[in-house]
């Protein structure tokens, strides 16, 4: 199906009904004329870049077109993007002029990743590519090699990643550069983030969101992001939305979201009209970084965003075979498909690329001259590909001993208050370098303990502003986790405690940082970062009283379908595990951590010491709910998940009641990834190690948080896998109570008990002689159990009572309550 039809290029908005008196916002600029020599650097930078990144996606041979171009000379798959290049590289080029002027600490991000032509050929020109790169060194072998190999598999790919000297940002997904951008200037203060921000990815909501990010910096603290909204007007085939808004329509817009507004529209003097604009913009963050950092700060000041419209594929051909290409969506990726085959589009390629005059802009050996030289930043760390703070910036935490921190065996408590001590302490002794990004959740998740040295940042509310709070909440998970990538990307350490249900909100976010990672991590010259952590609470287990809707383990999954150098996926059974994990965690380097826990009591099963030495293991058996320590069972017992290990203990304590001859073996699993096929995983275990724990050939049951898809593909290739049964959540669930739960998703004691009777009557005969009489009197108490709860509306009591297996008695636990 044809895109959309248009009768000229580069069509204006429509004029809106908002009145005219809203323009008074706009920001008016005096501008005169830039110097001969500034206006030509800028002018061949550009020209330059803009002839490398359209020769890019055509050329194969003849790269620098110094006879008439053959079908020959042209790629045989034409893949890339122009349509977004010639607003990228004018941006860059007059970046280049701001921090040569200033001597300034910056950086770019650029949303739309899809336009990496523009900031390979930029980043070349400036020498950033050759020193990462020494293929593609500043001249002519260096320049065939970028142009000739750009998009196949033996070159760079067509969208910016971690390949691409300067990025911080995965440019396939949309939507998420500018709340990286926010990110990346946090605890910064001498840092200036440009961030482009395409028209269509300003459709999406995590954009939407992100416009608010000025609203979590304290200006005292923190740099400042330089916002550029480029409206060229074009999505693949059809106008976009920003690109139909009037002027009166974006200021109206952008003054709300908390910004002042400047156009950069004045195609006939564009070198000028930007210069002047990132001059004022600069100024403005000065001014209001002053103020703060002198005592006064502004509140609610009103930050700087320039409003770019230049055309879709500026300096493409007018028109190909009748249609407009400069000035519409067909410039938005190749503009000239044909030119392989095509003798008229071939000859317009030609044209084109002359139009740039290649011969002055490059040398005889293909270096660049020297008027392109004199606008590029002398020291190497001042260009914006190679600013260390892309690549070899990480702060290493201070980590505090977690076990000062620990709690008493055999009492209660509850991991996340737990932990909460850890973390507040963990911010006290790195004010600078840690932060946690929680989406209004903190104090639900009872984490709140971090608040007893710390608050919010929160710059826009009077009760949190310039107080250098440690806490970002936001009802965007969007948002929070771009904030945590810019942040993480940049040298800091993050958290992000989430609800359960929701932090899969953020699973492609989270996809394409790990696909930046993974790359990083191959590079030569990428350092260390720290790993992304997550905390998932408030899980299915007791969203009883917020119902089906808060009922989700499904980013365990998510998590361990990353590639296994990165995931891991832990589920501490208590207080103290807890605490070693999440220390262990803080401390790590460039994974993506997933901590699974509950918020509310819980017994405290392990001492620190067991607690360290289970967790080093990431499994082991739990010699005191076993019979016998475990020694020659009929059945192994394994729990993974706080609440469902503590219902294999019930069951435990139950057996040892209604059928004493059944030898129980109980593990416990923290960390997921030690079940996974040996060589599969870091992690996982040795066949030796599998069977030592699990043993070779006896029936093995598990009782796990998640869904069972992703314990049976951990398991996928161990022998003997007929012996193992899985219960798990299974998409059961309403507004109910916590033990109900356990009952319809088939985790409870009752279920664990009966899957165990039935594994163990294989081996044991006495076992298979009461197996039937046994079944019934279990299904006959769930029964009873289910229809107190129906009748009641809540847990019989002593249903969450700890049993010890010492005395037989039991220790009485709280519930705890619904929030």
């Amino acid at each position: 199906m044809p895109g959309e039809v248009i009768d000229r290029p580069n069509p204006q908005p429509l004029p809106s009904s908002i009145p005219e008196d809203v323009l008074s916002l706009t920001v008016k600029l005096e501008k005169s004329k830039l110097g001969d020599a500034l206006y030509d650097g800028l002018q061949q930078f550009r020209r330059a870049a803009n002839y490398i990144a359209a020769a890019m996606i055509f050329l194969c041979d003849n790269v620098l077109v110094e006879r008439d171009l053959k079908f020959d000379d042209i790629k045989p798959r034409l893949l890339g993007h122009w349509g977004t290049c010639p607003g990228l590289t004018l941006v860059y080029s007059h970046l280049n002029v701001l921090v040569t002027k200033h001597d300034l600490d910056l950086i770019y991000v650029v949303g739309p990743g899809h336009g990496a032509p523009a900031i390979l050929a930029s980043v070349w020109l400036e020498g950033s590519l050759g020193r990462f790169y020494p293929k593609y060194s500043r001249d002519k072998q260096g320049l065939h090699n970028l142009i000739t190999k750009f998009s196949t598999p033996s070159g760079l790919p067509s969208h910016i990643n971690a390949e691409t000297p300067g990025a911080i940002h995965e440019g396939g997904e949309l939507g998420y550069a500018l709340s990286v951008a926010f990110g990346a200037v946090m605890d910064k203060p001498d840092l200036v983030v440009a961030c482009v921000v395409g028209d269509g990815e300003a459709e999406s909501g995590p954009t939407a969101t992100a416009w608010h990010g000025y609203k979590y910096i304290d200006p005292a603290e923190s740099g400042a992001v330089i916002p550029i909204l480029h409206v060229n007007g074009f999505k693949i085939s059809e106008r976009t939305v920003s690109g139909c808004m009037d002027d009166k329509e974006m200021v109206a817009l952008y003054t709300g979201y908390g910004y002042q507004v400047r156009f950069v529209e004045d195609l006939k003097d564009i070198d000028a009209d930007m210069h002047h604009s990132l001059e004022w913009a600069l100024g403005e963050i000065r001014r209001i970084q002053k103020a703060a950092r002198s005592g006064k700060p502004i509140m609610k000041p009103r930050w700087p965003v320039l409003i770019l419209r230049t055309p879709k594929g500026w300096g493409a051909p007018y028109k190909v075979h009748g249609e407009f290409m400069e000035g519409s969506f067909r410039s938005h990726q190749v503009p000239l498909m044909a030119a392989k085959k095509d003798e008229e589009e071939l000859k317009q390629l030609q044209k084109w690329l002359e139009s740039y005059n290649p011969k002055e802009l490059f040398t005889k050996e293909g270096g660049i001259n020297e008027t392109i030289h004199s606008i590029i930043p002398k020291d190497d760390k001042r260009k914006l590909g190679q600013n260390p703070i892309t690549f070899d910036c990480l702060k290493p935490l201070a980590v505090p001993d977690w076990h000062k921190f620990s709690v008493e065996k055999g009492g209660q408590a509850s991991c996340m208050q737990t932990i909460g001590e850890l973390l507040d302490q963990a911010l006290v002794d790195n004010p600078r370098t840690l932060r946690i990004f929680s989406p209004d959740e903190l104090v639900s998740n009872k984490l709140d303990a971090v608040f007893r040295h710390t608050g919010r940042n929160f710059q826009w509310d009077e009760f949190s502003n310039a107080r250098g709070g440690r806490v970002i909440e936001m009802l965007s998970e969007h948002t929070m986790q771009g904030f945590l990538q810019g942040y993480t990307l940049t040298g800091g350490t993050g958290l992000f405690p989430s609800y359960e249900s929701f932090l899969n909100i953020v699973h492609t976010m989270m996809v394409q940082y790990s696909k930046f990672n993974k790359v990083a991590r191959e590079s030569s010259w990428r350092k260390d970062l720290s790993s992304i952590n997550y905390i998932e609470t408030s899980t299915w287990t007791r969203q009883e009283h917020n119902g089906f809707s808060h009922q989700n383990p499904s980013f365990i999954g998510s998590v361990l379908n990353l590639k296994p150098e990165s995931a891991r996926v832990y589920l501490p059974p208590d207080a103290n595990t807890f605490l070693s994990t999440l220390a262990h965690c803080l401390r790590s380097r460039n994974y993506v951590n997933l901590m699974v826990g509950s918020k509310q009591p819980q017994p405290v099963f392990l001492s620190a010491e067991e607690a360290d030495s289970h967790c080093r293991a990431g499994a082991s058996v739990w010699k005191f709910a076993s019979t016998d320590g475990g020694l020659d069972p009929d059945v192994v017992l394994v729990g993974i998940g706080a609440e469902l290990t503590f219902e294999v203990i019930e069951a435990a304590a139950m057996l040892r009641k209604l059928t004493p001859s059944l030898r129980v073996r109980v593990v416990n699993v923290t960390d997921l990834m030690v079940l996974g096929l040996e060589g599969t995983h870091p992690h996982a275990l040795a066949h030796e190690d599998f069977d030592g724990l699990f043993t070779a050939d006896k029936p093995i049951h598990f009782n796990y948080h998640g869904y069972a898809i992703e314990l049976k593909g951990l398991l996928f290739g161990r022998p003997n896998l007929h012996r193992v049964s899985i219960e798990s959540y299974n998409e059961e669930g309403t507004t109910t109570t916590p033990f109900n739960m356990m009952i319809v998703n088939r985790v409870s004691r009752y279920h664990v008990a009966g899957a165990a009777i039935k594994g163990g009557s294989i081996r044991n005969e006495k076992v298979r002689l009461d197996m039937h009489e046994l079944l019934s009197g279990i299904r006959h108490e769930m029964a009873k159990t289910e229809e107190y709860i129906l009748a009641k509306g809540k847990d019989p009591e002593g249903t969450y009572d700890t049993p010890n297996f010492e005395t037989g008695e039991k220790t009485h636990r709280d519930v705890g309550y619904a929030d």
